[in-house]
């Protein structure tokens, strides 16, 4: 009992500490306190008590505005700490893979840019802009961690990651449009120092301050967290994203092929509730689902028979129940059955998987698509036709990334 109090009386501390941190407290008191009083601290132990403010109302904008501050206030006791040992086929082992390359990319544009020749800058801002591309596909590493970390985290009580570090990614991927940006405005020695000052060098900064944090609070803790099935899950998955500045290990590869031939997904129906592999939902949700879709489904069966319609309320074909169980050749006229029998015959023998058709009627745009549904072992299972009205989506122009008054 005394150990656990001992560890809730430590939380306690750096929670107050923290807080004034928040306050106005300078970091070197603040560090000054945390040595005297603390002395040493785990991964996990930061991210519950990041999640505890969170839970007791410090908006996560205001943590995440202090987040490199509790990484520096952190880092000695961090660095110290063991850390724990991954397989090569452990999707934090290939995490941490990909954050040696982008420190060593991160590197390279540091050393190019105090070695730049000013009276060259138009190689010169055609190397920085590709290096700054380059680095930039590290997305792709935070895309991954967003998508699958985060979600498995927040199964497990811990939002924190999703509400700050999320945040703090999107400010690394501001920072690399600043940089990218700013690359034309570089004319000549001086105007090439104020961009190093304040776009390059903050953005080389934060990606790299963001590996500290990755591997120092949040890996671990995600470590101690989630159990093997989350992992195989996460490994499965991360082929969806993808990988970045690495080539995947093979015995990943091997691993997921044993996971593949092991794991058999099955869709449970229970008590009104329909479980597939990536999610559930009751009959009403799934109904409005399909009728919600900016579009009209229509399904056949591999033996060609009309087997379901989507009735959302502004359909541009008319349906009627009437089509249900009768055959696709017959809801079509005549001079159109040679086009629908060459559609199911390319998706049957496996030699087309689609069709595109787009003409204009009643003064509208509309776009019609035919897909062939074929289950995990490639065979037919049946046709689907996905007919939009597509006007509205061809006249967008620019940006719309806000709700304004309209909406």
């Amino acid at each position: 009992m005394t150990e656990q109090l001992s560890k809730d009386r430590k939380k306690e501390i750096m929670k107050d500490i923290i807080i004034k941190l928040h306050g106005g407290l300078h970091v070197e008191a603040a560090k000054d306190r945390f040595e005297k009083e603390v002395g040493t601290i785990t991964s996990t132990e930061i991210a519950e008590i990041e999640q505890s403010l969170i839970d007791d109302g410090l908006k996560p904008e205001e943590i995440k505005k202090f987040c490199n501050v509790h990484a520096l206030l952190f880092q000695a006791a961090l660095e110290n700490a063991p850390q724990q040992e991954t397989s090569p086929s452990h999707p934090i082992f290939l995490f941490k893979l990909e954050n040696r390359e982008v420190e060593n990319l991160a590197e390279s544009i540091r050393q190019a840019a105090k070695n730049v020749d000013g009276e060259n800058t138009p190689e010169m801002r055609k190397k920085l802009e590709e290096s700054i591309l380059t680095l930039k596909e590290v997305e792709t590493h935070y895309e991954r961690k967003e998508q699958l970390l985060f979600p498995f985290l927040e199964k497990r009580g811990f939002m924190g990651p999703s509400k700050v570090m999320w945040g703090k990614d999107n400010e690394i991927r501001d920072l690399f449009k600043k940089a990218l940006s700013g690359i034309e405005g570089i004319t000549d020695a001086d105007s090439l120092a104020t961009y190093l000052k304040e776009a390059l060098d903050p953005m080389l900064e934060e990606v790299t301050g963001m590996i500290f944090k990755e591997e120092s609070i949040l890996f671990p803790t995600a470590l101690e967290k989630l159990e093997s099935g989350d992992w195989v899950k996460i490994l499965e998955e991360s082929n969806d994203i993808g990988y970045v500045f690495i080539q995947k290990p093979e015995e990943t590869a091997v691993l997921e092929k044993h996971l593949k031939d092991s794991l058999v997904e099955e869709t449970l129906f229970q008590d009104d509730l329909i479980t597939l592999p990536t999610g559930s939902l009751n009959l009403t949700e799934l109904m409005k689902l399909f009728n919600t879709l900016p579009m009209d489904i229509t399904f056949v069966d591999k033996d060609d028979t009309v087997k379901y319609f989507s009735d959302s309320q502004d359909r541009f074909f008319s349906r009627t129940k009437a089509i249900i169980g009768r055959q696709v050749q017959n809801c079509h006229p005549p001079q159109s059955v040679d086009v629908v029998e060459k559609i199911l015959a390319s998706f049957k023998d496996g030699s087309k998987d689609s069709y595109d058709f787009w003409l204009t009627l009643k003064g509208r745009f509309v776009y019609i698509r035919y897909f062939a549904l074929r289950d995990s072992a490639g065979q037919y299972l049946g046709t689907i036709e996905v007919t939009q009205d597509v006007t509205a989506i061809r006249a967008l122009e620019g940006e719309k990334r806000l709700v304004d008054e309209r909406d």
